[in-house]
């Protein structure tokens, strides 16, 4: 454990490292299951984001079976799910022009939303801290964790947060201030898609010894304004196809929600090949499509984010739990592919959790019960036989392609029900997946129109990302070399183009080549952490309070 005398440090039942959906039901079933047993409970949770929800993206068709469980009285308590979903449609894209609708009985049975909600998962976190703070809850936003804490046999005993007011060079700058050690019997990791703390986690406790890599898209969203005329409020829209090739998992979703708003994204699989695909171009350009362009026609841009995703399913999900606490949430990569749903999988996650949590403080007080109860629960709920049916998905994609892969889809859901007698796996890593430069065919991405498609920049403005620019870089380099003489001439670096912000950038001193890191505009998507050839760039959590500040996401 880290003995720095400056820290203090303050000892709770629980901690929880992230305010999603995932870290506020547990601390809302920790305190609701305390209350029934008439004991005490302290838990708090730290997040770094400035508030509640300003890092939540999502896109979002929101499940409401596990937000059932945890609060079933959420309709009349005022939970911010105002749209129910009216319909669905899937077009499968034929170029830049031309389109085809899927018929609805051809679609897999899960890509049906009927009784699911149109919603902001952000405003839906707000209203989760809400009622964990009725509950008796800490809430530490703007803090963030930047360091496990281990006592002397090795176990999780908490995090310390960032030290804050730190400069560049390392001096404290007059307003420093040490980091808080939050100390639990309990600590439990819900950072979201590739958290840092978990992927420590991840290696120290060996947890994926046993499944495959996990695998990432790069979701990335737009929310506009559009024309009432246009707006059809509760309709859910899928696409296929263009502009991504067959190769090239991915698609876009085109969700009408209230007040005229239009939700909308692509997300493209972080296993692509081609080194001069950039996910933002392919977004951008796949609006112009006219099935989107029309809708856009008269309208305004209002937000903009991207955030990883994980895709790789339940035979990618670790081991949960370790001396000292769990992975809960898309921090385990808890999410439905089939479905293009993790939010009600992250909510159950974290009731079950609790649920281990509060049984383990029952039998033992001292918290070194190993929670392996969380995982017998998971493998008796329905989230994991969900998770079962949906396990072939990903790899038939991947094996067949777009097109043939949801034809093998729509057998396997809407006739076997995801009960075929085997199960596929795919072991490669996302980042081990680019073909060099001289072998793809560049991609030529046509100037955004300022209309409808739009650069980087003004996007990340529209993110509201900000970042104490003087403070240690929170992007760094495990060989500062490898970018100029690996990734540039085999790959003509992709971090120019896998990253949505404009973080990376080529720029020449004298001819010389070298890789400037923006690290400013950063908007915490983690696209860099996965999808770097060589595993050189490390992402760590900057001061609390950084990075963008997703309103209504």
């Amino acid at each position: 454990m880290n003995q720095t005398s400056e820290r203090e440090s303050m000892e709770f039942d629980a901690v929880i490292v992230g305010a999603g959906p995932a870290g506020l039901a547990t601390a809302c079933k920790l305190m609701q299951l305390a209350s029934a047993a008439g004991k005490e409970m302290t838990v708090v949770i730290v997040e770094k984001g400035a508030e509640i929800g300003a890092h939540i993206l999502s896109g979002n068709v929101f499940e409401s079976r596990a937000l059932d469980e945890l609060f079933p009285h959420w309709k009349s308590e005022g939970a911010p799910l105002h749209t129910p979903v009216g319909h669905d449609r899937v077009h499968y894209l034929l170029g830049k022009k031309k389109s085809v609708r899927v018929p609805g009985f051809l679609l897999p049975r899960p890509m049906h939303n009927k009784g699911n909600y149109i919603i902001s998962l952000g405003r839906l976190c707000q209203w989760l801290g809400e009622k964990a703070e009725a509950l008796g809850v800490d809430l530490f936003p703007g803090f963030a964790a930047a360091e496990i804490l281990y006592d002397e046999e090795g176990r999780v005993r908490g995090v310390a947060t960032r030290d804050m007011g730190i400069a560049k060079d390392g001096q404290h700058k007059p307003g420093f201030e040490p980091g808080y050690e939050l100390l639990g019997k309990y600590t439990i990791f819900a950072e979201g898609c590739r958290g840092n703390l978990g992927g420590e986690l991840i290696d120290r406790f060996s947890l994926r010894e046993n499944a495959d890599p996990q695998h990432y898209g790069l979701g990335l969203k737009e929310i506009w304004e559009i024309d009432p005329a246009r707006h059809e409020q509760g309709l859910v829209t899928h696409t296929m196809g263009w502009p991504l090739d067959n190769r090239t998992e991915g698609g876009g979703f085109v969700y009408h929600a209230e007040n005229n708003q239009l939700y909308l994204g692509l997300i493209v699989a972080l296993n692509y090949k081609n080194p001069s695909l950039s996910p933002f171009a392919e977004f951008q350009r796949w609006k112009h499509h006219p099935q989107i362009a029309r809708l856009l026609q008269g309208g305004k841009r209002i937000s903009y984010g991207a955030r990883a995703v994980n895709k790789g399913g339940l035979q990618s999900l670790p081991k949960l739990v370790f001396p000292g606490g769990a992975l809960v949430g898309c921090d385990a990569g808890f999410l439905n592919g089939v479905k293009i749903k993790g939010a009600h999988a992250a909510i159950k996650s974290g009731i079950m959790v609790a649920e281990s949590i509060h049984e383990a403080l029952s039998e033992n007080d001292d918290g070194t019960v190993v929670l392996d109860s969380y995982e017998q629960k998971f493998k008796d709920s329905w989230l994991h036989d969900e998770l079962y049916r949906a396990r072939n998905f990903g790899p038939a994609l991947h094996k067949f392609g777009t097109f043939l892969g949801a034809a093998f889809t729509f057998v396997d859901q809407n006739i076997f029900r995801g009960k075929l007698p085997f199960t596929w796996h795919q072991k490669q890593p996302d980042h081990d997946s680019l073909m060099t430069s001289s072998e793809a065919t560049v991609i030529e991405y046509p100037a955004p129109d300022g209309v409808i498609s739009f650069d980087r920049m003004s996007s990340v403005f529209l993110s509201s990302t900000n970042h104490e620019e003087d403070q240690p870089a929170h992007l760094t380099l495990k060989d500062t070399s490898i970018p100029i003489a690996h990734n540039l001439p085999r790959f003509d670096e992709p971090a120019q183009r896998y990253c949505p912000a404009a973080v990376y950038e080529i720029v020449y001193d004298k001819d010389q080549p070298r890789l400037q890191i923006n690290a400013q505009n950063c908007v915490h998507c983690k696209a860099c952490d996965i999808k770097d050839p060589t595993q050189n760039i490390v992402w760590v959590v900057p001061e609390g309070g950084g990075g963008p500040n997703y309103s209504g996401m």
